[in-house]
């Protein structure tokens, strides 16, 4: 026996060639009774325009075109792409506004199948982050850090709570181009699992051949070739983890075996033949088609059902520099049913309760024009000073917004929230206290939150 200790962590890897279940929850978690089992976070890439879509500012008319204040910038920092400008004219939406509900949620004329379902959603437009450019900007929303080398979320939530599925990964990434052409990279480490065991990370599901990589057999090779040839590597790697009591060796053994059952069960999620035609009438047409955002909503919702702990929507293309009053509305069209939908159909089949969803960017935009303004176009540099950002079902109160801006929407006028405090609030949701979810690396307790976070208890149900 080699004298590294076997960590508990190393036997449940080996839950499948053992009989147990994959995705086994640490001991003592969840920490107290949980409202959500599971997480659909639809990450719009690039920053939405919080003062197009969510934040209205009818004051801004009366200053459009005129310098934005000294008393409102309050020397903040720019980005290099606007910190050159000698002027930074306000600029106030060109959509128009209006409430809905019983809520009276006051939202942009672009978003009229979230506007629908108003009643459902609490809205956060006190949102503030610390980055100011977009790789930094995301992985901190994904990973509680702006460097990279941190447990994603999705990781720490699989990790800590494990999954109610053997069948298929804990965690999974889907990604949607926006027609626009454009948009940031998004780098495979942000669903990665950075120091916790490599078991724990996402796996990105694709729109094109196979949903995941080497997932079928090659010609020639039989599904009872693939278990004959597993059983034997199986055996070799429990020798080499017996003598050596490397985790990594415990996750490859448990990964093949995923991979196995994989096989069966990632063809019968994505296939959607026995979809009602109800379903397309709910997301559209587009969710016929794979890879785009109304598909992968779909898919989402069918992953809930099979007790995927975390998943995560990115769709890409939302950084509107310059020509805002085309690109914005282009996303909200290829995001806007979806979303609604995929909020609804949970409803329906009574997921939305244990399900929490969350919608939103990295930071918002500014209210000042970047580049040129013109009578019928302009731009917005980043801003991660206040933006906006919703959730949905799984133990948040629904029909609520939560916190304000200023008049320019420039600066949060009360009620803060932080990307540690609502890292710290979906944790509480799936009965977790962030404090506690800790992994031990390089001689220090590491958590999602840090050394931070707070829980927004007035958005709790």
């Amino acid at each position: 026996m080699s004298p590294f200790n076997l960590t508990r962590r190393c036997f449940l890897a080996l839950g499948p060639l053992l009989g147990a279940k994959t995705h086994e929850p640490m001991p003592g978690f969840p920490t107290f009774k949980p409202r959500a089992k599971r997480v659909i976070y639809l990450f719009q890439s690039g920053g939405p325009s919080q003062m197009d879509l969510f934040d209205y500012k009818p004051k801004m008319k009366d200053v459009a075109g005129s310098e934005l204040p000294d008393s409102i910038r309050r020397g903040q920092r720019l980005t290099g792409m606007s910190a050159t400008q000698s002027s930074f004219p306000c600029v106030p939406t060109k959509f128009k506004f209006t409430r809905h509900g019983q809520s009276g949620a006051e939202l942009s004329e672009l978003l009229p199948n979230i506007a629908s379902i108003a009643d459902d959603l609490t809205f956060i437009k006190s949102m503030h982050t610390q980055a100011i450019n977009h790789d930094p900007a995301v992985t901190f929303f994904q990973t509680g850090a702006q460097i990279a080398g941190r447990p994603s979320i999705g990781s720490w939530l699989v990790y800590g709570l494990g999954a109610d599925t053997d069948n298929l990964p804990g965690f999974v990434v889907m990604i949607s181009p926006g027609q626009g052409g454009g948009g940031q990279p998004l780098y495979d480490r942000l669903w990665g699992s950075g120091f916790l065991p490599t078991r724990f990370q996402g796996v990105k599901f694709r729109s094109v051949g196979d949903p995941v990589l080497y997932l079928n057999n090659p010609p020639g090779f039989s599904s009872e070739n693939r278990r004959t040839y597993l059983d034997a590597l199986g055996a070799i790697n429990r020798a080499k983890l017996d003598e050596y009591g490397d985790p990594e060796i415990a996750t490859r053994i448990a990964q093949y075996e995923m991979a196995f059952r994989m096989q069966t069960s990632v063809p019968e999620l994505t296939d959607l033949s026995q979809e009602p035609a109800s379903t397309f009438a709910l997301y559209g047409e587009d969710a016929r088609k794979p890879g785009t955002y109304a598909a992968n909503c779909l898919l989402a919702r069918r992953l809930a059902e099979r007790g995927v702990r975390f998943i995560q929507l990115f769709h890409r293309d939302w950084d509107h520099h310059g020509g805002l009053p085309k690109g914005l509305p282009a996303r909200c069209n290829e995001t806007d049913r979806a979303s609604a939908a995929l909020v609804t159909d949970l409803k329906r089949r009574g997921l939305l309760e244990d399900t929490l969803v969350i919608w939103g960017g990295e930071f918002g935009r500014t209210v000042y024009c970047q580049g040129r303004l013109t009578a019928t176009d302009y731009g917005r540099d980043h801003h991660p000073r206040c933006f906006t950002i919703w959730m949905a079902g799984g133990g948040i109160k629904p029909g609520v917004t939560y916190g304000s801006t200023d008049d320019y929407s420039y600066n949060v006028a009360e009620d803060p929230v932080d990307v540690h405090d609502l890292h710290a609030t979906i944790l509480h949701c799936l009965g977790v206290d962030h404090t506690r979810l800790t992994f031990k690396y390089q001689g220090r307790h590491f958590r999602l939150t840090d050394v931070h976070g707070r829980v927004i208890k007035p958005l709790l149900a």
